[in-house]
């Protein structure tokens, strides 16, 4: 199999494993899953039939007001601001320069591209994909498996399952599978 090839190789002088030989690893090992897609939790869920635990990584120089919160496996990388009574659910990829604002509600496997902006009191679908530099308004709600498309404006709710671009967003294609 080609992707077991890899297996071979090195990253940053680290050993690539296949999932299928991590098991011994649970009880020593700590894993995130950095992977940029609305199908995380496929990768996740497979780990964590394993019994291996998940790591919640926060840069230093990310910001997350002491009234918000970070669920299990997310990723807050350089530059990130959390405003206050946020809840960020369970494998959250927040890539560098996002901004959440306040009473905003982030669902499980959601992925904020970098320097996308959501705005205070807005709701976030499961694993949802904002794009790079998107914006969302105040008081939106954005449905589960949707894709924000990089830049977007987003001024009104998006249902579930669909994809938006453009200023301001509209809807292009419908019963996505997600990115």
């Amino acid at each position: 199999n080609m992707d077991t090839q890899k297996c071979n190789e090195k990253l940053e002088g680290l050993p690539i494993l296949w999932v299928d030989d991590i098991a011994d690893l649970a009880d020593t090992h700590w894993v995130v899953c950095g992977l940029s897609t609305t199908h995380r939790s496929r990768f996740i869920k497979q780990v964590a039939n394993y019994g291996i635990r998940f790591a919640t990584l926060i840069y230093p120089s990310a910001r997350i007001s002491s009234r918000s919160s970070v669920g299990e496996g997310t990723i807050i990388s350089a530059g990130v601001i959390i405003a206050s009574h946020t809840l960020l659910g369970r494998h959250v990829l927040v890539n560098r320069g996002a901004l959440v604002g306040h009473h905003t509600k982030i669902g499980d496997y959601v992925t904020i591209q970098p320097g996308a902006n959501i705005a205070g009191a807005c709701r976030i679908g499961e694993a949802t994909y904002i794009g790079m530099g998107a914006l969302v308004l105040d008081h939106i709600k954005i449905g589960a498996h949707s894709i924000i498309g990089a830049g977007a404006v987003v001024n009104k709710d998006v249902p579930d399952h669909v994809q938006v671009v453009g200023v301001p967003a509209r809807i292009v294609k419908e019963n996505v599978p997600g990115r």
